[in-house]
Formats: C-alpha cells, structure tokens, sequence
C-alpha cells in the first residue's frame, strides 16, 4: 500500500511543505542504502541527512562565520559612528548613523542578518524534522511497507477494532509514547490502515508479545516484523522513535541496564557537542581585545544557555532528534576550523577594494534600471570633461601666470633644505612629485 499517511504527516500550513521535502531526502536516503549497501537503519539514514543539509547550508554557515570574523574588525568603526551621533536622536541623524552603519557593513562585504537567518532555517529543519523522525512510516515509503503483512492480517480479523482498541489502551498505561497515538475507525479504510501503523510503530518488545498474545493466529508474522521494525530503529541497543527519558523509564522496568547507560550518553553528548562550539567561537571573540557592548555580551550569556538548552530538548525528544543534533554538532564544528582558517588568509585590504568593487557595480545597475544606460553615465562624465577643459582654456592666461610664478618659486624652493619628516618636506615631496609626472 503506497498510499501517503493522512493521520501522520505533519498538518501544520507551514511546516508541512517543509516536512514533506525532508522526508523525501530521507527516503531517497534509506532507499540507496538499502538498494546498493543492503542497510536499513534510519540512525544512519539521519546522520547521512544532517551531513547533506548542512552541505546545503554551507554558503549560510560561511556568511555568519565571517560575520563573526568581521565584527571583530569593524567593531572600532561601528562604535564610532555610534558616538558621532549618541547625543544625536531626531530621525534624520538616526537615519544618517544607519546609512553610515551600513556602509561599513557593505565596505567589509557582510550581512548584519545572515547570522539570523541562519538560525531561523536551523529552526525551520529542526521542528518538521522532529514529525518526521517521530513518523518515519509516514515518509519513507519502505518502512511502511514493512508493517503490510501484519496491518493486513489485523484488519482481516473479525472483531479488529475492539481488539485493537484495547490493546492500545492497555499499552498506554505503561508506554507514555502512546498517549499521543490514536486509532481511526470512523474514517475510511485508508486511515484506519495508518492509524494501526502509528500504533504498531511505537510499541516496545513487551507490547509486541502482547499483541501477539491478542492475535495468536498469525503471531510468527508478528514477530517478524517486530524484529524487522526493531533492527531498522536501533541505535546502540535502543530505539530511536522514544526519548532518553523514556528509554531510561522503560529499561529500568524491564531490567535493562545498557539502554539506561545509552540514554543517559545521547543528551550528555549532545550538550557537550554544543558547548565545544561555543567554546571555539568565543576563542575566536576573544582574539579581538575590542569592547563589547551590551548586545555582545547578552548573544555570549545565550551561546552558553545553549549547551542547557540542548541537554533537555534532546532529554524529551526521541532519540533520533538527538542523532541530529549531535551529528549537526559535529558537523559544525569540523565547518567552523575549515572556514576559520580559510578566513585568517583574507587580505582585508584586498577584501575592501573588491567589495568597493561589487559596491560600484551594483550602483551601476541601480541606475541602468531607472532608464540611465552605463555608456550615457560615461558619456555624461566625458561631458563633465569637456566642460572643465574649456573653463580651464578660459583661465589659460591666469594658469600661466601663476606657471610662472609657481616655477620660478619652485626654482628657489627646489634648493631649499627641510628637516627629514617635517611636513614641509613631506610638502616638498608631492611637489616634486607632480613636477615629475607633469613632464
């Protein structure tokens, strides 16, 4: 049946379209490596994943990095505008510090709001990620497939619904992963279908015996799909549809004391992962001995909530989401050496004259847009030209007598003597100079 979960995907107008593209990458994903590596393992098929889209927001990842670098640099500039106009508040100031502002943004080529929009896709990945790691029949099309036979044989059991029915209020009391599951028996065959699935998807091994114990006349399929169901889950002995929390909860009852150990490793390794990235950027900050200002120092009190933050999200969500998160850790931080380095061999001279470049250029096409081609604004420069050689012609007479002046002054300057440094012999200096390129 390769008909798409109506019950499971996610229904929200935002994130859905979002979810949909992410489980498609996934499923491409599961599917070569089942085809070409004989694998099916979704922990693996997650890491793969987080790999490709932080492949895919690189360009993303270097524009904040060297914002991050640049700040360093443009700092002293920007806290100087703001002290041109602090004593300054009427609208057409602050609109000049801004203008200013962000003409330092654009002399050193950064984007105030890449760093933001960085974390906004981040956000956007991470929240659709979450439905479709904690759905994956819903998406990927062979993990569906595999609950078939025993779906199948459920439904063609007389009396299915009650039975089923009281095996997930049963379940329920014990497996709190179910409490957000339900069955759909009023709707059509289709989602009564998926809603079996949803069910079947999150039981533990207990709940499978019981449901073999529920269905007696075909529990060898049961079991098989149970243990084809549990090998594409695992993650170092435990599954990735429950959160640590649970895992610790579940394997404690049943007596399992590698699951605890496992479950307790995913949000402490997820912290830690976060707190060496942290740690990494602000020995980057720290390397600029500029003052910080207020915003400065509330985005480091944030970057160290962080690692918190990531210990209880990773605690409460299924152990999938965890993989993603520390893979992304990881990732990260491989990104954040390569570019640093790639950033410390920056010419910021060089830096400067290209984008002073890029600068023209766009003003340039913000003028051809408006109906002003780039050859009239060279001709219109050529009239200018023109323009200043005739009134320069009409002041021929008045040129040349200060020629003469100026040269037989020179003569008598020219055996002067001035102290090495002194601005009269810097002054000496550009003369001479001029005289010589005036030949």
């Amino acid at each position: 049946m390769n008909s798409l979960f109506l019950l499971t995907q996610n229904t929200n107008a935002l994130l859905r379209p979002i979810a949909k593209v992410l489980g498609w990458i996934m499923n491409g994903i599961y599917v070569i490596l089942d085809d070409f590596l004989n694998i099916q393992n979704i922990a693996l098929t997650i890491i793969i994943f987080t790999i490709i889209i932080y492949l895919c927001l690189l360009p993303l990842t270097y524009q904040q990095q060297k914002f991050t670098k640049m700040s360093q640099i443009m700092n002293p500039e920007i806290q100087a505008i703001q002290k041109k106009y602090r004593s300054r508040k009427d609208s057409a100031s602050m609109q000049a510090m801004q203008e200013e502002t962000q003409a330092v943004y654009k002399k050193y080529g950064v984007n105030p709001q890449g760093s933001c929009i960085f974390m906004v896709i981040q956000l956007l990945i991470l929240f659709p990620l979450y439905r479709v790691i904690y759905n994956v029949p819903a998406y990927v099309t062979r993990v569906k497939d595999t609950f078939a036979d025993v779906v199948n044989n459920i439904m063609g059991t007389s009396g299915y619904q009650d039975t089923m029915t009281d095996f997930l209020t049963t379940i329920s009391d014990k497996n709190s992963v179910m409490r957000n599951v339900s069955l759909n028996f009023d709707g059509t065959t289709t989602e009564a279908y998926d809603s079996i699935i949803d069910v079947l998807y999150k039981c533990t091994s207990d709940n499978w015996q019981l449901l073999a114990e529920k269905f007696s006349g075909f529990s060898d399929i049961i079991a098989s799909t149970q243990a084809t169901v549990e090998h594409f889950n695992n993650f170092l002995s435990v599954s990735i549809v429950y959160a640590p929390r649970t895992l610790i909860s579940t394997s404690f009852q049943e007596g399992h004391v590698l699951p605890i150990i496992i479950a307790i490793l995913i949000p402490l390794l997820s912290a830690g992962t976060q707190f060496l990235n942290v740690l990494l950027m602000n020995q980057r900050n720290n390397k600029s001995n500029s003052q910080q200002d207020a915003m400065g120092a509330q985005m480091k009190m944030m970057n160290y909530f962080m690692p918190i933050y990531s210990f209880f999200i990773v605690f409460f969500l299924p152990v999938g989401v965890g993989i993603y998160w520390i893979a992304g850790a990881v990732i990260r931080l491989v990104q954040m050496v390569v570019i640093n380095r790639r950033l410390d061999r920056i010419d910021l001279a060089e830096l400067v004259e290209k984008n002073a470049k890029k600068n023209e250029e766009k003003n340039k096409k913000k003028i051809e847009k408006k109906g002003v081609s780039g050859d009239k604004i060279a001709n219109a420069a050529r009239i200018n030209t023109r323009q200043i050689d005739t009134n320069t012609t009409k002041k021929k007479t008045m040129s040349e007598k200060a020629a003469s002046v100026s040269k037989a002054s020179s003569a008598d300057t020219s055996k002067q003597h001035y102290k090495e440094g002194s601005m009269a012999a810097l002054a000496n200096k550009v003369r001479e100079y001029n005289e010589k390129n005036s030949r």
